[in-house]
């Protein structure tokens, strides 16, 4: 590789940076620059391991899992103070800074922010994840997703995108990108080549992107294009293939032999280096994930995907055996010299178009107390709260809700199960909903089954005598190896499934999944917030009581297709 490609997008170094990454790399053994290759995960604060990450090892990066405050500043200061050359250091910064840390500002979820439909906001939430990230070490935001949910029915990409329309994704990712790297906060566009098709779930199965070359270019392609355009600095490959394009590119290809895009060069070099021009770090998604795992054995795909065009290999399966494997790949011409010199220099390049070399990188647990839930970013988190909730469908006459007209209400809360959520989600939100509702003088019965076999339920007459409004609030949301995010109704029969709709006035409140009616096909209203932050319960009471208006737009089409979801 010409160094001198560092001088162009997305780097942009110059020649004192570009001395640095010269010396720098002259300076690496053989297994430093392997080393460099690995990007780790911390769950906790743990000296001993860092310590050997950082200093034995000599990992490029590590990705910080969601810790208080304390936690993360002090992992960082272990590792940076270690290491020979600074790491790029990370988190899930998708919805706010509490991807990184649990005392940060969750702003709002990609699709939320969506349904405002205004790009400003996914430019400040780009801040916001920067400047909060930035404030406990973090210099690297693996986001944002601009996967496009074309099918309800996929159980990872759902509120972590923008929606299901290409041209809505473009705006939102690169004002995400713009807002985060004006913050010297280098972003990550994902998850190439594309989630959103298929169904299933990369952690468990290599999914599959059935587009057809021309579909692609018009969609995935032409978001990524612009992205790249608009200087994105890196790029997670997904465990996702796509056939159709991989064989045009390589008509050679047997079925059998079509890879998963984070193994498949034609994918890696002839689609994202060529044809998009992309001259930034490419990395793996987490290769711990099955989707990689399945098409190659493990002592293969370690080094083939460096050699193959990722440069960077996200967390270990075993730690001290993935380094052995990608030594032994070098050895036996799994890898060359070549490949492991260009995705070391692409490192070091992004390291110095981030000026890590010129700071010292450990963070200040003062500044991240100024910095963390600052006034102005919870100003946005409600702001966006305010303008995403969706009323998707409503029953005439019903909203809005007030005591006098509705003073009884039946409130049946469908929960996933305690610590179940991903993707940092809140769980348990009928005991923060219910005193909400209570102080508007509401008297609220929470939903308890009893009598639940035939013959011995509770009678129909009862119920319109007991009730004047039932509230439905159904908080499922999506995580790894969930294949379906589905609403399971209480045996026999669903005893609390919506019946009661023709006759009490019903509204079912989805907080996290947007596709639900799929389920709930004939409640008259229905209600879609894509997520919860501080502000989304107490702003969605104004809505319901008629004190603010609902101002969202739904980004995906949540009848999912469907001729009864309208009814």
């Amino acid at each position: 590789m010409d160094i001198n490609l560092l001088r162009k997008k997305p780097f942009h170094l110059h020649d004192e940076d570009l001395e640095w990454v010269k010396s720098t790399f002259e300076s690496l053994t053989k297994d430093e620059k392997i080393g460099q290759l690995f990007f780790m995960v911390g769950y906790k604060q743990d000296e001993p391991f860092l310590k050997r990450l950082a200093g034995e090892i000599g990992v490029g990066g590590l990705m910080c899992r969601s810790m208080d405050k304390e936690s993360v500043t002090a992992t960082v200061s272990a590792l940076q103070s270690n290491a020979k050359i600074p790491l790029l250091i990370a988190a899930n910064l998708e919805a706010g800074g509490q991807g990184i840390t649990k005392d940060g500002t969750k702003v709002g979820s990609n699709m939320a922010i969506a349904a405002t439909d205004d790009p400003e906001l996914a430019y400040q939430l780009g801040r916001v994840c920067a400047l909060e990230g930035k404030s406990v070490g973090a210099n690297y935001a693996f986001a944002p997703v601009v996967d496009i949910d074309y099918n309800f029915r996929n159980p990872i990409t759902n509120t972590r995108t923008f929606g299901s329309d290409p041209e809505r994704v473009k705006r939102m990712g690169a004002a995400y990108v713009k807002g985060a790297q004006e913050q010297d906060m280098a972003t990550s566009i994902k998850h190439f080549p594309g989630d959103g098709v298929d169904e299933r779930d990369q952690h468990l199965v290599t999914s599959v992107n059935t587009f057809s070359p021309d579909e692609w270019d018009r969609t995935f392609g032409d978001v990524y294009r612009h992205l790249i355009d608009e200087g994105a600095k890196t790029v997670m490959v997904g465990h996702i293939a796509l056939p159709e394009y991989s064989k045009k590119l390589d008509p050679s290809l047997k079925d059998e032999e079509i890879l998963p895009a984070s193994l498949a060069k034609e994918l890696l070099n002839g689609l994202l280096r060529e044809r998009l021009g992309f001259n930034g770090l490419i990395l793996t998604d987490a290769t711990t994930m099955a989707g990689m795992n399945i098409p190659m054995p493990r002592n293969e795909l370690v080094p083939r995907s460096i050699e193959n065009g990722c440069d960077m290999f996200l967390f270990t399966k075993n730690l001290d055996e993935d380094v052995a494997f990608m030594k032994q790949g070098l050895e036996n011409g799994l890898l060359s010299t070549e490949r492991l010199d260009e995705a070391v220099l692409r490192i070091l390049g992004l390291k110095a178009s981030l000026s890590l070399h010129k700071k010292n990188n450990i963070p200040s647990p003062q500044t991240a107390e100024t910095v963390l839930r600052q006034e102005w970013h919870l100003n946005i988190a409600e702001q966006v709260a305010d303008r995403s909730i969706t009323l998707v469908k409503e029953q005439q006459g019903v909203l809005p809700i007030s005591s006098e007209r509705y003073k009884r209400v039946l409130l049946y809360d469908i929960e996933s199960e305690a610590n179940a959520l991903g993707y940092q989600k809140t769980s348990g939100l009928a005991a923060s909903f219910i005193p909400l509702l209570e102080a508007e003088g509401f008297a609220v019965t929470r939903f308890e089954p009893s009598g639940i076999y035939e013959g011995l339920q509770g009678s129909f007459g009862e119920m319109r005598e007991q009730y004047d409004l039932i509230i439905y609030l159904c908080n499922l949301a999506t995580k790894s190896n969930q294949t379906t995010v589905r609403i399971e109704w209480i045996n026999p029969m669903g005893v609390n499934v919506p019946i009661y709709m023709e006759s009490i006035p019903t509204i079912f409140i989805s907080t996290e999944n947007p596709y639900h009616l799929l389920d709930v096909p004939r409640v008259k209203t229905y209600i879609n917030t894509y997520g919860v932050n501080d502000f989304t319960l107490p702003m969605l009471v104004r809505k319901l009581t008629g004190r603010s208006e609902f101002k969202g737009i739904s980004p995906a089409d949540p009848f999912c297709g469907k001729w009864d979801t309208r009814l």
